[in-house]
């Protein structure tokens, strides 16, 4: 997930990485091919809509689909170019959509997903419980030392993702005045193990974290009151992220089309900009694969299978 500014997201698991702004796919915009090529964020959620939406491609519609894992801006770049024809979950970068959608028209809206994202940091429920007002910001420097880990320095720990997730907070940190040092668990995935780990134990941890996710499933947690998003908070902050000083938004997670491929696409692209899910669907697919074991692959026709209520909508 990604927070350019104001908004922010993720890293996870399953597909292999590629660096997109080097290598075109074989399988992008090939004339009259019907192929189709997916940028697979990190993150598992965003895994299991295009897990969802390749199966019904391939099996539905007889398309031939390529996916690739890049990172959040760097899938932007590709996508302008043609080296990748969809984006089914982004959680917002103003000056790329300013770039490629307003200025150069070299992208397009694929609509809603219809799943709502929001980031925040969060403590787990038992430990709220017992210290309710840990769920204010500006206590948080009174728990510091009851989040310290061997890894913080001595300060309080914030555990975030990946290295490579646009987050906003070190310049919370900073301009909260907050005794917390930021340490990355390297991705999605690593971080889950940590959060599993402390839930266990029943220990103290406080965690950048978002939803949607299916982890809320198996540990429960409750969001820490950040200063409230405000549109000008945003605004400065797309100009000066680390002015950063408030919450992070609730946002409507969107879909992105390559523009000639939104054209030309044909049935592919008239079925990605229908595809429109809810939280408790991605999730349902997100926990199969990531809790469960099973492959992406798998866990798409398991939920193709039992949900044709939903994605018979989609087909155009």
């Amino acid at each position: 997930m990604a927070a350019t500014g104001v908004t922010a997201l993720l890293t996870a698991t399953g597909c292999g990485a590629a660096d997109m702004t080097k290598q075109s796919s074989p399988y992008a915009n090939v004339g009259g091919a019907k192929s189709v090529t997916l940028s697979v964020q990190s993150w598992v959620g965003a895994q299991s809509n295009v897990a969802v939406a390749q199966y019904l491609l391939e099996h539905e519609l007889g398309y031939r689909v390529d996916t690739v894992q890049v990172d959040e801006i760097p899938a932007w770049d590709a996508l302008s170019q043609g080296r990748v024809d969809a984006i089914l979950e982004d959680w917002g970068h103003p000056e790329q959509e300013q770039r490629y959608v307003k200025d150069k028209k070299l992208i397009v809206p694929g609509g809603g997903l219809g799943v709502t994202g929001h980031i925040g940091w969060w403590v787990p429920k038992y430990f709220a419980e017992k210290h309710p007002d840990v769920l204010n910001w500006k206590n948080l420097n009174k728990y510091a030392k009851t989040f310290k880990t061997a890894e913080s320095g001595g300060k309080g720990q914030l555990l975030d993702g990946s290295p490579s997730y646009v987050t906003n907070d070190k310049a919370l940190v900073k301009n909260l005045k907050l005794n917390y040092q930021i340490v990355f668990s390297g991705s999605e995935a690593a971080q889950i193990t940590q959060i599993k780990q402390f839930a266990k134990a029943e220990k103290p941890f406080l965690s950048y974290w978002y939803e949607p996710q299916w982890l809320f499933n198996q540990v429960p947690m409750v969001e820490v009151k950040l200063p409230k998003y405000t549109d000008k908070c945003a605004a400065e902050g797309t100009k000066d992220p680390e002015s950063i000083d408030c919450a992070y938004p609730t946002t409507p997670l969107q879909k992105y089309l390559n523009a000639d491929f939104s054209k030309e696409g044909g049935k592919a692209a008239a079925f990605l900009k229908k595809f429109h899910w809810t939280k408790e669907n991605q999730n349902e697919v997100s926990e199969l694969i990531a809790s469960k074991g099973m492959s992406a692959q798998d866990a798409a026709k398991k939920w193709v299978e039992a949900h044709p209520d939903v994605w018979k909508k989609w087909l155009p």
